[in-house]
C-alpha cells in the first residue's frame, strides 16, 4: 500500500508539473520574428515592436533575433533597411529602459532574388556558425531549394529552414523531411504549431519531427498579439517540453 500510495502521489506531482506552462527562459535566444515595424507583415509601429519584445520578455526569453522577411514580390527589404530599423528599435528599448537584447538577421523566401543574394555574400546571418533562415512556398514545392541550399552552404553559411512542419505537401512524403535533416539542413519549429494553430495535420508532424529528434531551432515566428498570446497555450504542450528537455536545441548557442 505504501508503494502504491508514493506512486500515485508522484504520479499527481508529474501531472501537475505537466500542466504548468513552462517558462521559456531555458530557450534562451528567439531567433524567429518579425519585431522591426513597419517593414512586413508583422510590427506595423514602434510601438507595437516594444509591446511585442516586452511580450516576449515576460515569457522568459534573454535575447530575441528578430528576422523580417525578405521576399521579393512582396517585401523588398535589404540588409540597409533592417539594420536601420533595428538601430531604431534598440534606441527605443534603451530609451524606455527595456533589458533586452535585440539582434537581426532575415527571413529569406528562396527564390532568383535570395540566389542573387547569396552570389554576392549580402547575407544577414545570425550566430558564430553563420546561419541563415530561409523559407518555401506553403503551396508548392521549390525546385530550385537543392541549388540554394548547395550554394548557401558552398559560400560558407548553414541553412536553416523555417517551419517545415507548415509545408503540407511534404506530409505524405515523411522522406523529404529525413532527406533534407541527412543533409545537415538544421530544421526550425513554430512553437505555436503545437497548439494546432496551423491545422491538426501540421501539430502531428510538428510532433512526429520532435519525436524522431529532428528539430534543432525552436522559433516564435511571433507577428502581432494574436501569435504571443496563443503561445501562452503552447507552453502547455508535453511536446513541447520534451523538445525543450532534450537538449538538442541550438537556440541555447546563440
Amino acid at each position: 500500500m505504501k508503494n502504491f500510495l508514493s506512486s500515485l502521489f508522484r504520479s499527481k506531482r508529474e501531472l501537475r508539473q505537466l500542466s504548468q506552462p513552462l517558462s521559456l527562459s531555458a530557450v534562451c535566444t528567439d531567433m524567429h520574428s518579425h519585431f522591426l515595424p513597419g517593414i512586413d507583415d508583422g510590427a506595423t509601429s514602434l510601438e507595437d515592436s516594444v509591446t511585442l519584445i516586452q511580450g516576449m520578455q515576460a515569457l522568459g526569453y534573454k535575447r530575441l533575433i528578430t528576422t523580417p522577411h525578405i521576399y521579393w514580390d512582396l517585401y523588398k527589404n535589404t540588409s540597409a533597411i533592417i539594420l536601420e530599423k533595428l538601430e531604431m528599435v534598440r534606441a527605443e528599448l534603451a530609451r524606455q529602459h527595456i533589458d533586452m537584447e535585440l539582434e537581426a538577421a532575415a527571413e529569406y523566401f528562396c527564390d532568383e532574388h535570395f540566389e542573387a543574394l547569396i552570389e554576392r555574400r549580402d547575407i544577414l546571418s545570425f550566430g558564430d556558425q553563420k546561419y541563415v533562415l530561409l523559407e518555401i512556398s506553403f503551396m508548392d514545392e521549390n525546385v530550385n531549394l537543392p541549388r540554394a541550399l548547395f550554394n548557401l552552404r558552398l559560400a560558407g553559411y548553414k541553412p536553416v529552414l523555417a517551419h517545415p512542419e507548415r509545408y503540407e505537401y511534404w506530409h505524405g512524403k515523411f522522406s523529404q523531411y529525413e532527406k533534407y535533416f541527412d543533409q545537415e539542413i538544421i530544421f526550425q519549429l513554430n512553437i505555436n504549431s503545437l497548439t494546432g494553430q496551423y491545422g491538426p495535420g501540421v501539430r502531428r508532424i510538428s510532433e512526429r519531427l520532435i519525436d524522431k529528434g529532428m528539430i534543432q531551432f525552436l522559433g516564435s515566428d511571433c507577428h502581432h498579439l494574436g501569435h504571443l498570446n496563443l503561445m501562452e497555450t503552447a507552453r502547455k504542450s508535453p511536446h513541447l517540453k520534451k523538445l525543450i528537455d532534450s537538449g538538442i536545441l541550438l537556440n541555447t548557442t546563440l
